[in-house]
């Protein structure tokens, strides 16, 4: 017996026990481990229903070309379908993402258009924006827009959601999932609760995601929106497959604990999976030990744990990666305050004002020996300038030299609090911002942060336990 193509081992991936992670629990603790799809992820499933979807409504035509912003999986997925029927593929994606996820869609033969992390949602240059551009621009192009596209979550409904139930025997009682389009957890959670209504299903979370507040609060709250590192769960918006009322409970996780426990799971359980698994699992055992009181040995919890670990070989488990954004269990926890404290001489910020011509700028950098100022108005904070931002608009247009620094100023630099630690100051200048600006409080001057402030500080094998320390 064979497959007519690849999309035929899409699904029945295998439940295994979790084993010493969950040894000190009364209850049975399996992963759903999807990494056993052909793509490589739990996102297989919907790439091969949304194309179906989209062929039976007619708006994919023979030789169309698929459109669809993703971090990596759902675009295999799709990739993949694509392949076995004659389309063509164009994903955009965010520079967040691992260079092993943008070389699989390429090596899949999808042009990949890659986008800054750091900006808003409705944002011209997002990914979200310009997927949705492109299939306007494009003769027969489809936006598939996981999002929102019901085919994800039914994706769900019609296969993770009864394999779970034939795997466990209907002996589920738990169930746990990240969530980022929302379709994994709402679908296969809508097929649990209507075999089994009393099944716990509970959401995880990154810290800088909107989900956990909405949850518990029905308050989407914008400044619970910042940068964190764990790709392909969480969001900065309210996907219309996300189902709320499916949900009993929501947790939340720190990307450090995220990409510690996925190294676990890889050394401790020989699962070798990515880090959006580690958060899941983390969140897991956090739940359960928090409700110990209420497990009995006939309970049978459930995680999924989405992608493999070969997406995040330069990142998590890569020990220089892991140890410069300070999650190696070795690596102290510093925060902005105590960074500052390091610098052997404090000096005053140094900026510029919208006024300032170029030329000015330029002159003030290399005086100082430095390639990003921030753009103020007396205490005000208005946008920020960097030396290849400069350097771009004087190739350009030499004359420039006279222009005011109005004139290509970028978004401000983040603001933190002195408390802020050292994950969060790392998520920041990852995902693009030149420096980070550091406010103590009103009245007090700011001062800057980059990315040579924290090397410093970590190659100097100092502990954080305070300044200078």
């Amino acid at each position: 017996m064979w497959h007519e193509n690849i999309l035929g081992t899409v699904g029945n991936t295998p439940l295994v026990k979790i084993n010493r992670l969950a040894a000190d629990l009364p209850c049975t603790v399996l992963a759903k481990v999807e990494f056993f799809n052909p793509g490589g992820s739990v996102k297989d499933r919907i790439g091969r229903s949304m194309i179906e979807a989209a062929e039976r409504e007619g708006r994919l035509k023979p030789g169309g070309t698929i459109i669809e912003g993703t971090s990596g999986n759902t675009g295999a997925g799709l990739a993949l379908a694509a392949i076995a029927r004659g389309y063509k593929c164009i994903f955009t994606t965010t520079d967040k993402q691992s260079q092993e996820k943008v070389d699989v869609l390429r090596a899949f033969g999808a042009e990949v258009i890659v986008c800054p992390t750091n900006v808003a949602p409705e944002d011209p240059r997002s990914y979200y924006s310009v997927a949705r551009r492109l299939a306007e621009e494009i003769p027969n192009a489809v936006y598939l827009n996981q999002y929102d596209n019901p085919a994800n979550a039914e994706a769900h409904y019609r296969t993770t959601g009864p394999e779970l139930w034939e795997q466990t025997e209907g002996r589920i009682t738990h169930y746990f999932s990240g969530a980022g389009t929302g379709g994994t957890i709402s679908g296969t959670a809508r097929y649990l609760k209507e075999r089994k209504p009393d099944v716990r299903v509970v959401g995880v979370d990154p810290f800088g995601s909107v989900y956990y507040k909405y949850f518990h609060e029905r308050v989407f709250d914008e400044k619970e929106i910042y940068p964190y590192l764990t790709e392909g769960v969480g969001e900065d918006i309210l996907a219309g497959n996300m189902d709320f009322e499916l949900i009993d409970d929501y947790v939340r996780v720190s990307d450090k604990e995220s990409m510690q426990m996925t190294r676990r799971l890889a050394r401790e359980e020989g699962l070798f999976v990515g880090q959006s698994c580690g958060m899941a699992v983390a969140g897991m055992l956090q739940w359960l030990h928090d409700h110990r009181d209420e497990l009995t040995p006939e309970d049978v919890v459930v995680v999924v744990l989405p992608d493999s670990g070969f997406r995040y070989l330069s990142k998590t488990y890569n020990d220089t990666w892991m140890r410069n954004h300070g999650f190696l269990e070795s690596t102290p926890d510093f925060t902005a305050q105590e960074i500052l404290g390091t610098r052997r001489k404090a000096a005053s910020m140094i900026s510029v004002s919208p006024e300032d011509t170029l030329a000015v700028t330029i002159r003030r950098m290399n005086e100082h020996g430095i390639s990003q100022l921030p753009v103020m108005e007396g205490d005000e904070v208005l946008g920020s300038v960097t030396e290849s931002g400069i350097l771009h608009r004087l190739i350009e247009d030499p004359a420039a030299r006279e222009e005011p620094v109005r004139s290509i100023m970028d978004a401000p630099f983040p603001i933190v609090s002195p408390s802020a630690p050292l994950t969060l100051l790392t998520s920041y200048l990852e995902e693009g911002a030149g420096a980070v600006l550091v406010h103590p409080g009103a009245r007090e001057p700011y001062e800057i942060l980059t990315k040579s402030d924290l090397i410093s500080v970590l190659a100097s094998g100092r502990n954080g336990n305070g300044p200078g320390a």
